[in-house]
This record gives structure tokens, sequence and C-alpha cells, in this order.
């Protein structure tokens, strides 16, 4: 956003390197001719948010079963370390918000200096997570601590790259163009994690170890737990997880290098001069008083628990529910490149039919899946793995394209506020990790009362039948509540656009700095 120099016109079409970036303000016609994103930083953008997309899926797809059968925890502490660490990702949220909404301005931006200093960190807490330590009864403590300090900075990052959304641009077609790219990148983020993942330590989970089941069926007793190294050795597993680790942080650098060099931020597009911000935790109180806010989040809580489940099962299920343990790796890639290759499908169909009506292809997955845990074969579960790529796109892509559309509407009908685009973000993160970090819990704490026992050969009936309700029942029934509270979700297509007439009003009456001249103020309408 450009406005004219002290005494007189900006030239007709300045390079970028002279566009000076105040602190807001211009016409609406400057703001659609010079506020444009490039292709160049659409990519950048989303090639920012991939790795931590890479890190979140393969700890979703194989976190889970590397607690029980690498470094052998019992259900019961694998809920907790799942519980407690999404608590502490959703107690960040507030806390990353609060001081991404103080920060102040830089030459790289306000979000920009969190992005880039929290990535070495989160690297190094994410290797540790994957790394098996030599004591055995404090195993639980290490892997709770780094799973805490890993929720905590990825929730950091993810904080302060999906509030940059609202920093790129004032357009609401770029801004849902950038987050088609952005979505492009972490589902093929998603599917890169599951897929190195998948691959490598597939072997780690080879049967080959039943041999020894004898003395796994007795695994919860303490003398065979502080012997299990002796009686199976784990060495190549360990091995395996570490290389991905290793491989995934290599990911991280090149993301941030991406955003510091291809991402520039604009100072906050939304500021008129007679703007106050708003205190952080006033602005949560509006924010869950707010309507629209209130019916979008706990549509998408329960939507997002839904496949928060089916994809921390989903591995477990193939493995001793479906006698699929030979295809699970392969399936996961088919669920990630089906959600991959449908994202511009979903963005054209949002675009042209409104995206409420894009939330009905979330429910494609549910008779697909009780499909598959009612007639589990071959053929059925690569077709459930497709059509739950589908849905898993759109329930990916819908929340951050709508997300920006709740602020907009929010400063409409609070016109001198400032400051509540963080909020509003970093709330919507919090209740989604709370809602998953609940879900998971329950879900691990159901398999310990079922008996679930790690590196046995197979499991009891009442494992699988857990399992498949985990994969089928449970799903089906979120993702239906979550439709039907989002029928009731307010912003259609046509108050968009009236949102968007009413904030170039905002800004064509209240600039931020100067007054533009009459004859420029609408040179491009």
């Amino acid at each position: 956003m450009v406005a004219a120099a002290a005494g007189g016109r900006p030239s007709p079409s300045p390079s970028p390197q002279e566009q000076p970036q105040p602190p807001s303000g211009g016409s609406p016609g400057q703001i659609r001719c010079e506020d444009a994103l490039s292709v160049c930083s659409k990519l950048c953008y989303g090639i920012g948010g991939a790795p931590n997309q890479v890190a979140s899926s393969a700890a979703s797809f194989f976190l889970q079963i590397y607690l029980l059968d690498i470094a052998l925890i019992t259900p019961l502490h694998a809920s907790l370390v799942f519980f407690i660490g999404r608590a502490c990702g959703a107690a960040s949220d507030p806390i990353a918000g609060f001081f991404i909404n103080k920060s102040k301005w830089t030459k790289i931006g306000r979000l920009m200096p969190w992005l880039l200093g929290c990535t070495p960190f989160l690297i190094v807490s994410y290797f540790l997570l994957w790394y098996l330590p030599p004591f055995i009864s404090a195993r639980v403590v290490w892997y709770l601590v780094f799973y805490c300090l890993y929720q905590a900075l990825s929730t950091l990052f993810q904080v302060s790259y999906s509030s940059l959304t609202m920093f790129l641009t004032t357009e609401q077609k770029d801004r849902d163009s950038a987050t088609a790219y952005r979505m492009t990148f972490e589902v093929l983020g998603t599917l890169v994690g599951a897929a190195l993942q998948g691959q490598i330590v597939a072997s780690a989970h080879a049967p080959d170890h039943c041999q020894y089941n004898n003395s796994i069926e007795s695994l919860y007793s303490t003398s065979i737990r502080e012997n299990i190294s002796t009686i199976h050795d784990l060495s190549h597993g360990r091995k395996l997880y570490m290389i991905t680790a290793g491989t995934i942080g290599g990911i991280y650098l090149v993301g941030s290098a991406a955003l510091f060099f291809g991402v520039k931020e604009k100072i906050d597009p939304y500021a008129l001069e007679t703007d106050r911000r708003i205190p952080f935790f006033e602005g949560h109180k509006l924010a869950l008083k707010f309507g629209p806010y209130v019916k979008f989040t706990t549509s998408f809580l329960l939507i997002s628990t839904a496949v928060q489940l089916e994809q921390s099962n989903f591995v477990l299920f193939c493995t001793h529910a479906a006698d699929l343990h030979s295809h699970f790796q392969n399936l996961v890639v088919t669920i990630l490149v089906s959600a991959t290759l449908s994202i511009p499908f979903w963005q054209w169909f949002l675009r042209h039919f409104g995206k409420k009506s894009a939330a009905c292809g979330i429910s494609w997955m549910i008779p697909f899946a009780i499909m598959l845990v009612t007639i589990p074969n071959v053929f059925l579960a690569y077709m459930v793995a497709f059509v739950s790529g589908l849905s898993t796109a759109a329930s990916m892509l819908l929340p951050w394209s709508m997300l920006p559309d709740i602020v907009d509407h929010f400063r409409v009908q609070n016109p001198h506020s400032t400051g509540h685009e963080t909020i509003f973000y970093s709330s919507y993160v919090f209740f989604a990790k709370i809602s998953s970090g609940i879900g998971l819990g329950i879900s691990f704490s159901t398999l310990d009362l079922a008996g679930y026992k790690s590196r046995a050969c197979k499991q009891s009936s009442s494992v699988v039948i857990v399992l498949k309700v985990l994969i089928g029942a449970i799903p089906a029934i979120l993702i239906l509540l979550g439709l039907f509270i989002l029928y009731f979700y307010p912003i259609n297509e046509k108050s968009r656009k009236e949102t968007k007439y009413a904030l170039e009003n905002l800004r064509r009456n209240y600039p931020s700095i100067e007054m533009i001249p009459e004859n420029e103020e609408n040179t491009s309408m």
C-alpha cells in the first residue's frame, strides 16, 4: 500500500524497490493496482508454511505407533504425552498472540522476526522428539518434555504464519489466492511428511518380530520392559526415525529462507488514523462473543477433531484391524496425493459456488470409511484413501479461507480498532489444539482400556473393535454435527461483497496519513 509522497504524485508504474510502505492508507484505487500480490510472493508464502505441515503430518500419522512400538510406552502414558503436549500447544496460542500483538514493527516486519526466531529451536525440539533415550524408567518424561516444547514452538510459528495472510494484501481475491497457494503447499507438505516418514520407517513396523511374541505378550511386566532391548533389537527402527527427523529439520531451513527472501509484510494495511489497538484479553472476549466466529470455530473444531482421529489411528487400523500392514504407507500417500491434487478444484469450487457449499465435500469420506470398517479389503482401502484425500483437502482449505472473511466482518462492525487479526487466528488455533488433544487423549485411553499391547503380532478383538469405531463411527458423527452447525454460519458471498465495499469506504473516508487529493482518489476503480 503506497501513499503519495508529500507534495507529489506517485509515478505511474513504480518499481517494488521504489515503493515506500507507510503505516497504511491510500485510496481504494491505489490498493487495487499496487497491492496486488505477485506469483513469486504467493509461491514463497506457500513454501514457508510447508515445513510445519511436513513435521505435523509425520507426527500425526506416526508418533502414536512410534511411542507404542518403538519407545515402548504404554497407551496410558502415551495418552498423557499427547494430551499434555496438545494442552501446552493450546496454552501457547494466547501467549504467542499476546506477545506478537505487543511487538513493534521492524525492518523485516512484525511477524517475520517471530517466524525466523523460533525456527532453530523448533528444529532441535522436533529432532529430540524422535530420539530414543538410553534410559527406560523416565522415558515418558523425555517425550512429554520435548513434545510440549515442539507443540509450543510449532504453535508460535503457526500463529505468526497464519496471521501473515492479513498483512499481505487487502484484496479478498488476492488473499483467497494466497490462501490457496498456502494450502496447496501445506497439503503437499503433509504428503511429503507422511510419504517420507512412511517409506523410510515402514520396515521398522514389519511383522518380523513375531518370533519374540511370547516375550512381548508380557511386555507390561516391569522386568520384561527394562530388558526389552535384549529381547528384541530396536536399533534399526530408532535409526530410521532419526534419519527422517534430521531430514525434516533441513526442510524447515528451506521454508524459512523462502519466507525471508520472498515475502514482504505490509505495515498494517487496515489501520486508520483514528484507530486504537484492542487490548489483548478484551479482544479475546469480543472474539468469543462474535456470532460468526463462534459458529465457525465450533463447526471446524468438530471437523478437525474427526480428521485428526482418522489420521492418528489410520496406521494402527491398517496394521491391526484390516490386515493391511504391507499397504499402509501407500494408502497414506494415496490420501495425501488426492488431497494435494484436489486443492485447485476446491479453490475453483468455492469461488464459483461459495465457501459454505464447498463444505459438503468434507462429508464424502463418511460412507467410504464405514464401508472400509465393515468390509476391509485392499481395493476398497485405496478407494477410501482417495475419497478421504478429497475431504481432507476441503477441511484444510476452508477454515483458513473463511477466517479472513470473519476478520473483515468484525472490522466493519468495529471500524476504529486494530490488532484483532492475531487474536482471531491465535484463538482458533488454541481451540483446535484443545479439541484435538482431548480427542487423541480419549483415543489412547480407549485403546489402553481395550488392552492394546505394544508390538503384539495380533491384538485382541476388543482392540480391533475400538480401532473400527475410532476410524468410522466417531469421525462420521463429529463431521455431521460440525456441518450442521456450519449451516447457520451467516457470512455468504453476498455479505462478503458488502463487507468489501464497506472496508473500501472506510479506507476512503478515514485515510491514515495524508488526505489523498480528490482527483487521485479513484484512479483505478
